[in-house]
């Protein structure tokens, strides 16, 4: 697998294979489903939902109280409520994250989804693949590969209600 130099990462570009790569994945799948990760990931969420049809069965997870480090964080200040207005028992839900990276976040966000069924599926989508992974988790679709310098984040901002997304390193 090759890596993407992070200055080089065109979230647009990004996104379009992204959409490709979930249509596909999810043809054939039985009662599909997508619950983003708040923030960024429900950013994609809400518009591969658009995209696909799917509006009526997207929600958004907030994980930040299934998250293994939230006695050492705190609570974050722009902490949203979930919502799922949607039954997850013996749905194929795809899970959609914008930077994969320890996969703490990916397994926090499972914890809380189970909360509300058992899905038959989940699937994990991520606009990028930042590696360092510290939990057996990987993406069934990724658009893009790349490595970060120590201390650094991957960000993903819009602009136009949505329709644009960048990333940015801060």
């Amino acid at each position: 697998m090759s890596h993407t130099d992070p200055n080089q990462l065109d979230a647009e570009v990004l996104y379009a294979s992204l959409l490709e790569q979930v249509k596909a994945g999810l043809a054939d799948a039985h009662e599909p489903a997508i619950v983003g990760i708040h923030s960024g990931g429900a950013w994609i969420a809400e518009r591969l939902a658009k995209d696909l049809g799917l509006e009526a069965r997207c929600g958004v997870l907030d994980v930040s109280f299934y998250r293994d480090d939230y006695a050492k964080k705190g609570l974050p200040a722009e902490v949203k409520p979930t919502d799922i207005k949607f039954n997850v028992d013996g749905a194929t839900i795809l899970l959609v994250d914008d930077v994969l990276y320890t996969g703490r976040t990916t397994r926090a966000a499972m914890n809380e989804l189970f909360d509300y069924g058992r899905p038959a599926r989940i699937m994990l989508a991520a606009l990028v693949d930042r590696g360092e992974r510290q939990l057996p988790v990987a993406a069934d679709f990724v658009a893009a590969h790349t490595r970060c310098a120590p201390g650094t984040a991957l960000r993903l901002k819009q602009a136009d209600e949505g329709r644009r997304f960048t990333l940015t390193i801060e």
